[in-house]
């Protein structure tokens, strides 16, 4: 048991502050044998600066010490370090800091000293598995973030070479490998013949008949075989995952060499590989399509709306994303866009800019996958430079969008929803008119749900202060007839609400 909790657990270090040496001592025995990274210190000064510079996961911190007590080095250490894990430890309870203290500079934990240590090793023991499964999430969320990223360049539409080389330089830093290669067949070329493709980078970055050679029986078998059972094949040093298209038939495998990882990061990334591989899968399918597109006119239609199916897909994949991250804001896209719609409708505007409005709604947040989390959940004011960075999510959020063509009518919808009437808005200061008036509807929707939801700064507003700020941004912040039309339809606001209700439950539930 010990021999394992040493190989899984010796990345975690932690750092023991107690002035007295006895304690220091007993514990490092009780660590170094589990397998931790351990080091005491009995001075809680010099502790806070090992903290700031040792990259330590856990802190177990004394309560009672000189110079300082253990909650003022939790103060400082807050300062700069919002991640570390502590627990406290006290040997007299009637002295230990009020709960309010405990709670406001986020000690995880909390432990009496006595003569044994089995209630300290326990929360140890929970604080590992915590960090470790904190670990994992962001590890799992970074790859996320990047495999978001690199979506829309491999769904650029170009030659399937191309396309292939660019799904493999995006999905190596998933799992921080150097080799792997693509194989695809069934390519429809220009004479209407089928043939295979291949493409490497590292090692494998080869001519196809060099290729060729560097490939044994054993793992030829492999390849074959995650092929026909249609699912990844995982061994010490290499992932193999098919790549399939809508019809779950095999299209190719991607290989990836994965030497270097222990035996968890490649359980970690694997699931990320599989997620890339689908989208990869799709990119793929679509530049066949696209091909057919090019030999028979006549399928263009379909084509293209395949196309935007798959598209769509990967937008609503990431917009659940989006709302994932941030527990306060799941389901602000939804009721954005019906509030979008319903104003569209009270308009009377056209089908077609109805539908935009609708899908503009649903992707006008999307950027935020670009802000960092520390930024995007602070709960305190926002630096200058951070608030800077949030206003970057519009500009992002159309990039996205702007691969591909169809999005044409939406990308300048989610470019200027934080543009302002008086000008003062942002990213591209328009005033007035220069506001698309969709943009302007999106504006008030978005503020409206903003003010009537509870975020990570402030509790939510009730319905008659959402609407006066509605009517004191009127003319500066917000179009004033968009304002006077939108809060006439607020008279039937619970009705409202029921209706997002039920659209949200079903939209889940069939998602």
């Amino acid at each position: 048991m010990r021999k394992k909790l040493k190989e899984v657990n010796s990345n975690i270090k932690i750092l023991v502050v107690d002035d007295e040496p006895g304690i220091i001592d007993s514990l490092s025995i009780i660590l170094r044998r589990s397998g931790y990274y351990y080091e005491g210190c009995t001075n809680p000064i010099e502790a806070i600066e090992k903290v700031r510079t040792g990259n330590f996961d856990l802190l177990v911190l004394d309560y009672l010490m000189t110079p300082i007590h253990g909650d003022v080095v939790v103060e400082r250490i807050r300062q700069f370090n919002t991640e570390i894990y502590i627990l406290l430890l006290t040997g007299h309870k009637d002295l230990a800091p009020p709960l309010e203290t405990i709670k406001s500079l986020e000690i995880q934990g909390y432990c009496e000293k006595s003569d044994r240590f089995d209630q300290l090793q326990l929360l140890i023991e929970s604080g590992v598995k915590s960090i470790t499964i904190m670990r994992t999430i962001k590890k799992f969320r970074d790859g996320l973030n990047k495999i978001l990223e690199s979506v829309p360049k491999i769904y650029q539409l170009q030659p399937i070479g191309n396309i292939l080389e660019d799904i493999l330089v995006e999905l190596l830093p998933l799992v921080s490998s150097e080799n792997a290669f693509i194989l695809v067949d069934n390519i429809i070329d220009t004479d209407e013949t089928k043939k295979s493709i291949f493409r490497g980078i590292g090692k494998y970055k080869t001519e196809i008949n060099d290729f060729m050679s560097m490939l044994n029986s054993k793992l030829l078998e492999r390849i074959g075989n995650a092929r026909i059972t249609k699912s990844t094949i995982i061994t010490s040093n290499e992932i193999i995952l098919p790549l399939l298209n809508e019809h779950n038939d095999s299209i190719g495998v991607i290989y990836v060499e994965s030497s270097n990882n222990t035996e968890t990061e490649i359980a970690e990334g694997y699931k990320l590989l599989e997620i890339y591989a689908s989208q990869a899968a799709s990119s793929v399918n679509n530049a066949f399509l696209h091909s057919l597109v090019n030999i028979k006119n006549e399928e263009l239609n379909k084509t293209y709306e395949q196309l935007r199916i798959r598209y769509l897909d990967t937008i609503e994949a990431l917009r659940q994303v989006v709302d994932a991250k941030d527990e306060y804001t799941c389901g602000h896209s939804d009721r954005v866009s019906y509030y979008c719609v319903k104003i569209g409708e009270a308009f009377g505007l056209s089908e077609k800019d109805i539908e935009t409005l609708r899908v503009a709604g649903l992707f006008h947040d999307v950027g935020k996958m670009g802000i960092t989390d520390d930024i995007l959940f602070k709960t305190e004011k926002l630096s200058k430079q951070e608030y800077d960075e949030i206003k970057k999510h519009p500009t992002k959020g159309a990039r996205i969008l702007s691969v591909i063509s169809m999005f044409k009518d939406i990308v300048p919808i989610v470019r200027w929803h934080h543009e302002r009437i008086d000008g003062t808005g942002y990213p591209d200061g328009l005033k007035g008119d220069q506001i698309p008036f969709l943009a302007r509807i999106v504006s008030v929707a978005d503020a409206f749900d903003a003010m009537m939801s509870d975020r990570h700064y402030r509790s939510k507003l009730d319905l008659n202060s959402a609407i006066k700020q509605l009517e004191e941004g009127a003319g500066t912040q917000f179009d004033s007839i968009v304002v006077e039309r939108f809060i006439g339809m607020l008279g039937r606001y619970m009705e409202m609400e029921k209706e997002i209700k039920y659209t949200y439950d079903l939209c889940r539930k069939n998602s």
